[in-house]
C-alpha cells in the first residue's frame, strides 16, 4: 500500500498528488513513468513522474480525470492509500550537453514538461518554455515554469489569459527571427505535437516528442503501446513503455497514433459514467 502524503487540485479536472514510494523516488528521473492501481480490483494506468523528493521518499503525480480509474483516484484524500505504485519505468529524457532548449507543453502534458525544464535549469541550460491551454481556468504550473525558464510564453486558445493563439505562433516567430536551439522538446496532445514537429522541421533542430499511448503492463509484453516510426523509408514498430516514451518527432507516424488513441474514447466514457453511477449509489 502506498500513502498519499499530499493532494492539491490544479484546475477543475487536474489533480496533483505526492505518493510515499521510497524505492521509486530513489531512482526516478524526468521523463519516466509509473503504473498504479487504485485498489486490488482496479485497472493498471500509467502516469508520468511529475517530480520526486528522494529525501522524503515521495513521488509527485499529476493526472486529469478522464476515465473510471482517474475518477476513483481523484476521490482519494491525503492520508489514504492506493494499492500499487510500480516504477520508475521507461527511458529518462536525455538532457546531457544541452545548453539552449525550447520546451513546448500543452494542457496536462505540462506536468511532464515541467520536471524536464527543472532539470535542464539546474544543469545550467537556457530554457525557453511555451505552454498552451484552452482557457484561463485550465492553466497549471505557471509559477513552476516561470522559475525554471529564462523566457515563458503562455498561450490560451480563447485569449482569456496570456497570449491568444496556439503554441506554434511563438515558435514560428522565434525561428523566423533566426533563433536556434540545441533541441526542442514537446509534450501534449498528439495533434499539438504533430504541428510543433512540422513547425520546427524546416529548421533541422532536433525535436523530441513524448508519446503516452495506452499502456497495460509497462514492460513491452502486451503490445498495447506500440508506435510506428518511419526510419530510412521503412516502417519500424517501437513500444513506448520500453523504447520511450521519448522519440524523434520527425520519425513518428502521428496519423496512426491519433487513430489508435481515438479507438478507446467511447469505452473510457462508458467506464467513467459507470464509475460515477456506482459512486452515486454508494453515497445514497
Amino acid at each position: 500500500m502506498y500513502k498519499i502524503t499530499d493532494k492539491k487540485a490544479l484546475n477543475p479536472t487536474v489533480t496533483m498528488m505526492d505518493i510515499e514510494a521510497p524505492l521509486v523516488a530513489a531512482k526516478a528521473e524526468p521523463g519516466q513513468f509509473i503504473i498504479l492501481r487504485v485498489d486490488q480490483n482496479g485497472e493498471r494506468i500509467p502516469l508520468t513522474v511529475a517530480g520526486f523528493d528522494r529525501e522524503n521518499g515521495t513521488v509527485k503525480i499529476i493526472f486529469q480525470t478522464v476515465g473510471a480509474t482517474t475518477k476513483l483516484l481523484s476521490l482519494k484524500e491525503k492520508g489514504e492509500y492506493i494499492s500499487d505504485f510500480a516504477g520508475p519505468l521507461g527511458v529518462a529524457t536525455k538532457t546531457e550537453n544541452l545548453k539552449k532548449v525550447l520546451i513546448v507543453g500543452g494542457g496536462v502534458g505540462c506536468a511532464i514538461a515541467m520536471p524536464i525544464a527543472e532539470k535542464l535549469h539546474k544543469q545550467g541550460a537556457e530554457v525557453t518554455s511555451i505552454i498552451g491551454f484552452r482557457s484561463k481556468e485550465l492553466v497549471i504550473l505557471e509559477k513552476e515554469f516561470k522559475d525554471y525558464s529564462s523566457r515563458l510564453f503562455l498561450m490560451t486558445d480563447d485569449g482569456s489569459y496570456g497570449n491568444k493563439g496556439n503554441v506554434c505562433m511563438p515558435i514560428n516567430e522565434m525561428l523566423e527571427n533566426g533563433e536556434t536551439f540545441d533541441e526542442v522538446i514537446t509534450i501534449g496532445p498528439l495533434i499539438m505535437m504533430k504541428f510543433v514537429v512540422e513547425a520546427v522541421r524546416k529548421s533541422g533542430i532536433p525535436c523530441t516528442v513524448s508519446m503516452n499511448p495506452i499502456m497495460i503492463d509497462g514492460t513491452g509484453m502486451c503490445g498495447g503501446c506500440r508506435l510506428t516510426l518511419i526510419e530510412d523509408g521503412k516502417r519500424v514498430v517501437k513500444f513506448a513503455c520500453v523504447d520511450g516514451p521519448d522519440f524523434d518527432g520527425y520519425k513518428v507516424d502521428f496519423d496512426e497514433a491519433m487513430s489508435r488513441a481515438s479507438m478507446y474514447k467511447d469505452y473510457e466514457r462508458h467506464a467513467y459514467d459507470g464509475a460515477c453511477n456506482l459512486l452515486n449509489k454508494e453515497a445514497q
